[in-house]
């Protein structure tokens, strides 16, 4: 692909007519069991998250490994949903998927209108990362991998992570910080970005006759 972390601009969209609705765009926040999805939402969101996070207990100790996340005392079960209001036009809604593999029956529904997704990764569980990968990979989702780097974790470099997952040079690799609003959005961003250069791809590759 020729662009992969920048492109041109596109041109203005017309203004919506008087009174007309936002336009709803729909991104998913995916990733490993503790990873930190709902923290992520948690931090750009606008408006007070809806989180459906329950406290782990000794029940699920066998479905849900704390190696690597001890200090971890909650899971999301069902979804994470935050807004964000890009400008008058446009509405970015978040869903943050649940982690832990029993409730993966939910990831098709939710990822329904999905435009993209951003797939947090924890070096300290990197793994853990590769069933939404290829969720989203199989199913033809643009997607980047977004790097949160925890205290005390190993820092790997893009390059690395991109190696150990398997990951084509087509799709980004990017640092960050869930905790911090400024990071997430910078990984929104960058996933914006994607999305335009595969679109800007495929519609050239629509006019000219090939296969995208």
């Amino acid at each position: 692909m020729a662009c992969v972390n920048d492109c041109d601009a596109p041109a203005p969209a017309p203004a919506p007519a008087a009174g007309a609705p936002p336009a709803t765009l729909k991104i998913l926040v995916a990733g490993g069991f503790g990873a930190g999805k709902t923290t992520f939402v948690g931090a750009v969101s606008e408006i007070e998250p809806l989180s459906t996070e329950e406290l782990l207990s000794g029940l699920g100790a066998g479905s849900d490994p704390l190696h690597g996340v001890e200090e971890k005392t909650t899971t999301t079960v069902a979804l994470d949903f935050g807004r964000i209001t890009l400008d008058e036009r446009h509405v970015l809604y978040l869903f943050g998927t649940p982690g832990q593999h029993r409730f993966w029956f939910l990831w098709e529904e939710l990822c329904a209108g999905a435009l993209g997704a951003v797939v947090l990764a924890d070096t300290r569980r990197l793994a853990d990362c590769f069933p939404a990968v290829d969720f989203f990979e199989r199913r033809g989702i643009g997607f980047i991998v977004a790097v949160n780097e925890f205290d005390g974790g190993h820092r790997y470099g893009p390059e690395e992570v991109r190696e150990a997952v398997g990951l084509g040079p087509e799709v980004p690799v990017v640092r960050c910080d869930a905790r911090l609003a400024s990071s997430g959005t910078g990984a929104l961003a960058a996933l914006v970005r994607h999305l335009l250069c595969m679109s800007t791809a495929s519609s050239s590759s629509s006019e000219s006759g090939e296969p995208p």
